[in-house]
Parts: structure tokens; sequence; C-alpha cells
């Protein structure tokens, strides 16, 4: 028996195992809800459950009732040919669907209000149109919310001749425009790397920009930019990196402390291994920093992250996905560890993966690489690509920026171009944060591991559908109640969604 195999033991048998029941239903599928389709799920209203699809040019929202039930199938027929980035804005009892689609050389962006019953309340109401060169990029448009989803904010970028160009426009919980505002700047491809565009509650906007040294170096300039509800003009705020390197720069909107916090790994060269985590965080009420921190990772706890390999390359693979803020103005940062391979030769490199053009965003900019939406499979192409999703690392941070705990949650997953059943979802249940990913190969059987706000694990049952042949994908789930999320699943090639009570 290998001595790593002996610490999974010993590890699962000392995490505390707690007895919490759970309830799941799962819905029923169509004909036409194979794996080719894309969904959406748009959260719960009256008591009811969401959910948008589209299967090619057709557009669909089921509503399904408490117990799964399929209430009816609303077909979106005012949707043009030719739609793609539709977001939604979803309320106790309305939401938004915002889309555009492309007529010859001009893009439009649509809005329509639809209630609970999927119901249209208006017709639809062009936003903006934009007019795109050939064989330019035609997802120009993202939609975004604050956090109490009274400030609506859908911007467009654009980035041609050098030139990096942002329009934003600003609406209420009734999408009224409050605001419009533009921002034109130099821009090379290369360095410029612009990320984390966020609106706050009281409608402010902002993002951040990170500059490159060299092509082949990380970033040593860094900057968050910040621009007032009703103003045109943005503020740059340079953040010092003490000549330290950073990459894949999270940013996080604190509204109850009213600070903004922005973490990433840095280094020590302009190339090389991870040394710790920077900690950043802004007071916005009184307009200086509030917390400037290089925390290191110790080799204990790196032992514990590490999956493979040398003790000073165990953090090379991990990314931040999330930050989970604390009432007294800490925080939780949760990081797990990606990588990737094709056909067998591991050509994994943090770099370009991070700063390679073809994983970028709608607009160009650096969209992190947490899985987020699904992944269609007959977008693959004919090479094999081999994913790993294994450890999570949560790090608590005190709201002055210290380190004052790490815990790894063990995992090891892995397949073949198909990432949608790889990776973990977080669900908030009371005082506790539910992590559930997959722990077989089969993709029936869900871990459940709770984290208390003093860093213990806790083992809780596992999650398993009583009918069998069912395969859940965690990581694309949502929490729609305070006990309750919806996870995405896949029964004999057909997508289902399973509500699960805890």
């Amino acid at each position: 028996m290998s001595k790593i195999f002996q610490l999974y033991i010993i590890l699962f048998l000392l995490t505390p195992v707690t007895l919490l029941s759970q309830n799941i239903n799962i819905s029923d599928y169509e004909r036409e809800d194979n794996r080719d389709m894309n969904f959406e799920i748009i959260g719960k209203m009256n008591n009811n459950i969401l959910v948008y699809k589209n299967i090619r040019s057709r557009h669909k929202i089921n509503i399904f009732g408490p117990d799964m039930s399929t209430l009816n199938t609303v077909r979106l027929d005012f949707v043009p040919n030719n739609t793609f980035n539709i977001d939604f804005v979803a309320y106790s009892d309305y939401f938004f669907m915002i889309y555009q689609y492309q007529k010859g050389s001009i893009l439009h962006c649509m809005m329509v209000k639809m209630d609970a019953s999927a119901k249209m309340l208006s017709e639809p109401v062009e936003l903006d149109t934009t007019r795109i060169p050939v064989m330019s990029s035609n997802k120009i448009y993202t939609t975004i919310f604050s956090e109490d989803r009274q400030r609506i904010v859908i911007f467009k970028i654009q980035t041609r001749s050098q030139k990096f160009s942002l329009a934003t426009m600003l609406f209420n919980s009734q999408m009224k425009l409050l605001n419009r505002s533009r921002y034109v700047t130099d821009y090379n491809d290369r360095k410029d790397n612009y990320d984390n565009f966020l609106v706050a509650n009281d409608g402010d906007f902002m993002f951040t920009y990170a500059r490159q040294s060299g092509n082949r170096d990380y970033s040593n300039s860094l900057a968050l930019m910040t621009k007032s509800a009703f103003s045109e003009t943005y503020s740059p705020m340079e953040i010092s990196l003490d000549e330290k390197y950073v990459d894949a720069v999270k940013l996080k909107i604190d509204s109850r402390n009213n600070r903004y916090i922005l973490n990433s790994f840095y280094y020590k060269k302009s190339w090389g291994s991870i040394d710790g985590l920077f900690v950043y965080i802004w007071d916005k009420a009184n307009e200086k920093t509030f917390a400037s921190q290089f925390l290191e990772i110790s080799d204990s706890l790196r032992y514990e992250a590490k999956s493979s390999g040398m003790l000073r390359f165990a953090m090379d693979n991990f990314f931040i996905r999330h930050i989970t803020v604390k009432g007294d103005g800490g925080y939780l940062l949760t990081a797990e560890d990606f990588s990737s391979d094709t056909r067998g030769v591991n050509n994994f490199n943090r770099f370009d993966y991070l700063y390679n053009p073809w994983s970028l965003s709608p607009g160009y900019y650096y969209y992190n690489p947490y899985t987020g939406y699904y992944r269609p499979l007959n977008s693959y192409g004919s090479e094999t690509t081999r994913y790993y999703y294994t450890n999570i690392m949560v790090l608590s941070i005190s709201k002055t920026g210290q380190l004052e705990w790490g815990r790894v949650i063990q995992k090891d997953q892995f397949e073949d171009n198909d990432e949608n059943f790889l990776s973990f979802s977080m669900m908030t249940s009371g005082s506790e944060i539910h992590f559930l990913y997959n722990a077989d190969r089969k993709y029936q059987i869900i871990a459940d591991q709770g984290l208390t706000p003093d860093g213990i694990l806790k083992r809780y049952p596992t999650l398993k559908s009583e009918q069998k042949g069912y395969e859940f994908m965690p990581s694309l789930s949502k929490q729609v109640g305070a006990r309750q999320i919806i996870i995405p699943c896949v029964y004999r090639s057909y997508i289902c969604f399973a509500k699960v009570e805890f």
C-alpha cells in the first residue's frame, strides 16, 4: 500500500462525519434535450424553478414545480436567428432576458421583461446597436448586476487598431437607463489585460488592469479602475506590487463594509513558481488602502495541497475560484488545482492558459477558467484533451489581510474531452459552506463536505439518486434557496435537473 493511499485513508477516517438528510427530486427530460443543448438555470420564482434551454436555433424555458415535474414549456419564438450571448437578471416574480443577435454587419442588443410564468410583460426593446467589421468577434456585450440587483450594467468591449474601447450602460431594477459612458485607451493585446468587471450596489463600475513587462512575463503592474455611477471619468488607482509579479487577479466587492478586495497569487520572479498570495483591500468610504499583504504559503500547507511533483511546484496549477466575504470584513478564498494535457503529453502551461487569446471571453478580456457554464460535446475538435481537477484549498483571511488558517479538501478528478462533470460547487447553508463534487468516476455519487467559520471540515453523507443512471454536474449547479440547490445531470444522454434539499 502506497504512502499516499495510506494518507488518504487516514484523512478519511479522521474527518468528522455528520448525518444530514437530503431530498432529491429530478426533472423529466424532453427528447430534444440532448447533450448538445445549452442551458442556464434562471432561478426560483413563486416556488417554481425556471430553466432556459437552447437547441440550435430553438429557444425555450421550462417551468418545474416543487417536485421538479414539468408544469409548462414556453417556446421563445420571438428570439431571432443568429441570437447568442443570452443573459438573465432574475427577481422574485419577474426577470429580464438580455440577448444579442447579428443581422448583416449590425449587432443588436435586446431586452425583454418576463414574469414567473415566462410570459412577456413587454415587447422586446432594442438597447443598443453596434456595427462590426468583417472577421471581427461578434460577442461584445456582457451583462452584470450588483449584489442587491438594484443596478444592472450592460457593457461592450471592442479592441482594434491598438485601441481598447469600453462602453457602459447603467440601468435600475426596472431597466430604466440611468447613465452611459465610454472609455478609450491604447491597447497592446500581448501585454494589457482587463478583467473583473463589476458593479456595486450604488452603481459604481470597476475593473482591474494588469500589464506585463514582456510577452512571456507575469504582470508587474496592477491598477483598479473605478467610475462612480453618474460619471463618465475613470479613476485609476495604482496598486504597489513591491517589485513582485501577479496573474489572474480576482476582485470582490464587500458591500457590507464598503470595501473592494483583490487577490492574486504572486511571484518573486517574472517567470517561475507561485510564492504566495497577494491580498489588497481598498477602503472606499475613506478612499485609502485598508490592507496590503504578501502572504507566503507554508510548506505544510503546500504538502497538503500538492497532487504530485516537488513541493515548490505545489501551487503552480491552483486558480482562485471564489471569494466569500464574512460579516467582519474577513473572507474565505477558495482555489482549485486545475491542469490539462493533449494526446497524453503534459503541455499545460499556466502562462499560456491565462493569456492565450483563444481562451478569452467576449470582448477579448481575460475570463477566469472556472467552468461556470456548460460546454456541449460537439464543441471539441479531433484531438483528445484530458482535464484534471484535483485538490481544493481554502484560506481564511482576516479583515486586515492576515492568514488565519488554511484547509485542503482532497479530491482527484480527470476526464477526456469533457469537463462538465468535474470541479465543484459551493452552497452556503447557515454558518457552513458545503463543497459538492463528484466522488466516483461514473459521476453518480456527490461528495458533500462542510466547512465551518473556524475551519473545521465535516464530512456529510454522499448524495445520490434513488434511480440509477443519473450523472451529476455539480460545478454547474445554482443555489436557489437557503437549503436548496439545482444540479444539472445527464440521463441516457439527455439533460435534466435535480433539486436537492438539505
